[in-house]
């Protein structure tokens, strides 16, 4: 049987991690064992950290809508209350977007909250 070289597939897996360590710093994009440790170090985070990007998002519409309700003279969880047991059907990411780019529909909403409690 022939005697199979690495040499094609090593090469091209060497340059793959390479281009993928391509925005490091000294060492870390030009020698291999250093480039590699970088990438996967950072595929790791980014596996991470985009599940941690949805509680972090969803975190930041229920302080958004908890400050604009606040205004409206109810808590969050009251304001939430008040839209489901009116049937409200709307999500945190497009009330946070209300509150802060349209106060005037917001408050139709908070309106609709307060008889709905």
């Amino acid at each position: 049987m022939a005697r199979v070289k690495t040499t094609v597939a090593r090469l091209k897996r060497r340059n793959k991690v390479l281009r993928a360590a391509k925005g490091a710093r000294g060492a870390r994009s030009k020698l291999y064992k250093t480039a590699k440790e970088t990438v996967e170090r950072a595929l790791r985070y980014a596996y991470r950290d985009r599940r941690t990007k949805k509680r972090d998002f969803r975190r930041l519409w229920i302080v958004r809508i908890n400050a604009a309700a606040r205004q409206h003279d109810l808590s969050y969880n009251k304001f939430m209350a008040g839209l489901r047991s009116a049937g409200v059907e709307i999500n945190r990411k497009v009330l946070a977007d209300l509150a802060v780019h349209d106060p005037a529909a917001f408050e139709e909403l908070a309106a609709v909250a307060k008889k709905g409690k």
